[in-house]
């Protein structure tokens, strides 16, 4: 003969600052179980989204093609609410021609002023240059 668990009922105070105060029989373990499934549930669907700041390399000679390959991550990027940031990096002799650098950030601030603005103007520190980007 197997033996069913009985419910532990319990006296739980509802309202206590009514008057009179409410109370109510009930199981108060299965009650903050079911209370925690739901909270744990409703954090399931809830989309958690954080951002996070994706990082886009270039060199002063990137290629078009290769640019606007990197220019589509970025929007992909920026769509999910990720910040972007541009880096550039510069060798020897490249130093002598920061002014493609600029140039090309130009273009890319251009191409994407619809979906995003600057939060950092691209800005030279030692070797490499840097673009921060945010979505709308």
């Amino acid at each position: 003969m197997s033996k069913a668990r009985e419910a532990a009922l319990d006296l739980v105070e509802v309202a206590p600052t009514s008057e009179p105060p409410v109370c109510r029989i009930m199981d108060y373990g299965k009650w903050q179980y079911e209370q925690k499934r739901r909270i744990r549930e409703a954090h399931k669907k809830n989309k958690h989204h954080t951002t996070t700041l994706k990082e886009i390399r270039l060199r002063p000679e990137t290629d078009k093609h290769d640019l606007d390959i990197k220019l589509n991550h970025a929007r992909q990027f920026l769509e999910k609410g990720h910040k972007v940031q541009f880096t550039m990096f510069f060798r020897g002799r490249q130093m002598l021609h920061r002014d493609r650098g600029y140039a090309i950030y130009e273009n890319i601030t251009e191409l994407m002023q619809d979906l995003a603005k600057i939060e950092r103007p691209s800005k030279m520190s030692g070797r490499r240059m840097t673009l921060l980007l945010v979505p709308k």
